[in-house]
């Protein structure tokens, strides 16, 4: 009984987590002090977030991603733009 609801928990707090790269990430970054970001979170907001064309699931980012060929989309962002893009 405690290890499902260890899991279920778990499982909760990830759904509930934005998408590194996403808006609503870049949001979260930009309010946490940095002393308090990863590696990985440092090389994703600079990737992602710095400029609003990067962004994940921005006006500017599906836009850009509508006009390069679909047969050049990565899985990865064919899964974003569908989420973020398209919902």
């Amino acid at each position: 009984m405690r290890t499902a609801i260890i899991v279920t928990t778990a499982l909760l707090l990830t759904a509930c987590s934005a998408d590194p790269g996403s808006e609503a990430w870049c949001t979260a970054k930009k309010e946490q002090p940095k002393s308090e970001w990863s590696a990985d979170d440092a090389k994703t907001y600079a990737r992602h977030c710095v400029l609003e064309s990067q962004t994940i699931g921005s006006e500017a980012w599906c836009e850009d991603l509508e006009e390069t060929p679909k047969g050049d989309w990565t899985a990865s962002e064919a899964a974003d733009y569908a989420k973020h893009c398209v919902m």
